[in-house]
């Protein structure tokens, strides 16, 4: 009975820590990322993807928008069409920055995953489709009200610019 007692209070502390709000792809496709990008999350890091003509730049920060050092973090952008697969290595060149280029091309299918090891931190990766167009779901309607207002929903504040 005992231990019962403890996994259930385990249970319901885990439940109700950050990881148990995670952000969705959807969330993210609803709100404006700071930078013009596409914002994914992984693990402790909102993570915002620019790819304009063969560069790509990778924007770290925690869940509270707070810029995430990457000094000494290594990263790589592993970017698949149809038809062909590259990879980019990104470099840390400033605050929360990781920068990168490479022979590619973009399209709407087009899938970039980016892979990050920062400093003390763990390993995380995110998914990112950054010319696919916003899908009706996550569109507003003219009346300026979600589709989804009267159904229960993640909230966060929108990013800081």
């Amino acid at each position: 009975m005992k231990n019962m007692m403890i996994a259930w209070a385990l249970s319901a502390a885990l439940a109700m820590t950050p990881s148990a709000w995670a952000h969705t792809d959807e969330y993210f496709e609803s709100v404006e990322a700071p930078h013009g990008g596409q914002l994914r999350m992984t693990g402790p890091f909102h993570l915002e993807l620019v790819a304009k003509g063969g560069d790509l730049t990778v924007y770290v920060t925690d869940h509270a928008d707070t810029k995430i050092s990457v000094d000494g973090g290594l990263a790589k952008a592993a970017i698949e069409t149809s038809s062909t697969r590259t990879q980019v290595h990104l470099h840390p060149v400033g605050d929360n920055m990781l920068k990168g280029s490479g022979v590619f091309s973009l399209t709407p299918e087009t899938v970039i995953i980016v892979f990050m090891k920062l400093p003390n931190h763990d390993a995380h990766s995110a998914r990112f489709m950054p010319l696919k167009p916003k899908s009706a779901f996550t569109e507003k309607p003219k009346g300026g009200t979600s589709p989804t207002d009267d159904e229960p929903h993640h909230h966060h504040h929108p990013p800081k610019h």
